[in-house]
């Protein structure tokens, strides 16, 4: 969905496996987009704050410029807890210098393709313009969509446990693919959903079950790789990633110049495209957890 971008991701993706075993490492890349999702969920209820500031007596303008504020200072705050880290975490030294390995780089390169489709399809779908999408076809309020948004983030961060449950059982390719399909096919059925509660329930299954690939996919690169790789791999398919939902994004504005609902269309129907390809390129590929 657009979120998975910055240089601080593409580090902390790198170092997570060294903290983990084989068996461990997916359940530890589930704790932390837990924690991060259930941030993104606090941020979603809070978007509603200039609602607040506004019905405690501030005008429209210096409540939007206030709660700017507020969420710089929580960025900010983060490197506080980046300052904490141990050394321990660091690569070897000329390690992240190296050009990939050879197998490394056939098999960032298959994957890069993927994550591509992938993120073209998140492109059409970020939160802006699904926030778009419910405000103008359902005419509902600022506060609901927050609402709606803060519940979707709580889904968001639960499936990340069940991803990992998951895995464990039939693999993190059948776990990535089995959960995206259906919030796919969820997420068609909110374009053509005729009221806002139907369109919510809706769009909510579908959040139960579309960040289930993310800490899968994270777990699967960084097994994939060899560890000298890790941090180049994480890079490059984050770069891949970040380039592809620009194009969606912009895709998506003319998009929806033509029917309200086609970028939800599109990024759904790119999304399943890449599932497809995803399982047809990896399914026989058996990671050492899995044997």
């Amino acid at each position: 969905m657009g979120r998975d971008r910055g240089a601080a991701l593409v580090l902390e993706q790198a170092m997570l496996p060294s903290t983990a075993t084989d068996r461990t490492r997916t359940a530890a890349f589930a704790r932390y987009h837990l924690a991060q999702d259930a941030g993104h969920a606090i941020g979603s209820g809070a978007a509603a704050l200039p609602v607040l500031l506004r019905a405690l007596g501030c005008d429209e303008v210096a409540a939007l410029q206030l709660s700017i504020v507020v969420a710089s200072v929580l960025l900010g705050s983060s490197a506080v807890v980046y300052a904490g880290l141990s050394r321990a975490i660091e690569a070897a030294p000329g390690g992240t210098g190296r050009a990939l390995s050879p197998a490394g780089r056939r098999v960032v390169t298959r994957l890069s393709a993927l994550f591509l489709l992938d993120a073209v399809g998140g492109g059409f779908l970020t939160t802006s313009w699904l926030s778009a999408f419910f405000i103008e076809r359902f005419e509902v309020s600022v506060g609901s969509i927050a609402a709606l948004f803060a519940g979707a983030r709580l889904l968001n961060a639960g499936s990340h446990l069940g991803a990992a449950w998951l895995a464990a059982r039939i693999g993190l390719v059948r776990t990535m693919v089995f959960a995206h399909i259906p919030s796919s096919i969820l997420l068609l059925t909110v374009a053509i959903a005729p009221t806002f509660p139907i369109a919510a329930v809706l769009f909510l299954l579908r959040e139960g079950l579309v960040e289930m690939d993310v800490p899968t996919r994270h777990s699967y690169l960084m097994a994939v790789v060899a560890e000298p790789d890790r941090t180049r791999a994480s890079g490059i398919t984050s770069l891949v990633r970040i380039g592809g939902w620009t194009l969606g994004q912009a895709a998506a504005g003319v998009a929806g110049q033509v029917a309200l609902g086609l970028s939800l269309t599109i990024g759904a129907g790119l999304k399943l495209t890449y599932d497809l390809a995803l399982f047809a390129a990896f399914r026989a590929h058996k990671l050492p957890e899995e044997t």
